[in-house]
């Protein structure tokens, strides 16, 4: 193989790479809908909804971003009425990553207090868009 042709696939990798790095970070943390998934309380320590909205965070142990989305979401729902904050583990529960299609930790739903998802996110959320899909449910 000559080192021109060595080059330029080097080269177009970097850039395929590149791209594909840039549209990840793009859609991480913005809001995506929640499908026709329902949320089971019992798959949580806590078995109880809000009465408003639940934020369920799927994380790991070994996640980096995890306690920065703990953080936020115990805030928010300490600041909202009706809005509870719920942590679910994947470290010790890894069926449930393939039952509600979770890739990558931290993911959060949106629940409303019926169990369904109405919106979730990959990431950190956005904060506004947190807002944005509360006030839907």
């Amino acid at each position: 193989m000559s080192p021109a042709l060595a080059f330029g696939i080097a080269a177009a990798l970097l850039a395929l790479a590149t791209i594909i790095g840039i549209v990840l970070r793009r859609r991480d943390g913005r809001r995506r809908d929640g499908g026709s998934l329902r949320f089971d309380p019992t798959d949580a320590a806590s078995a109880e909804l809000g009465s408003r909205a639940t934020l369920v965070q799927f994380s790991t142990e070994m996640c980096t971003r995890c306690p920065q989305v703990r953080r936020l979401l115990h805030t928010y729902a300490a600041e909202g009425d009706g809005v509870r904050h719920v942590e679910v583990d994947l470290t010790h529960r890894p069926d449930l990553s393939a039952r509600y299609r979770v890739l990558q930790t931290p993911t959060t739903f949106v629940v409303d207090p019926s169990g369904a998802v109405r919106a979730r996110f990959h990431g950190v959320p956005d904060r506004h868009a947190l807002t944005e899909a509360v006030a839907a449910v």
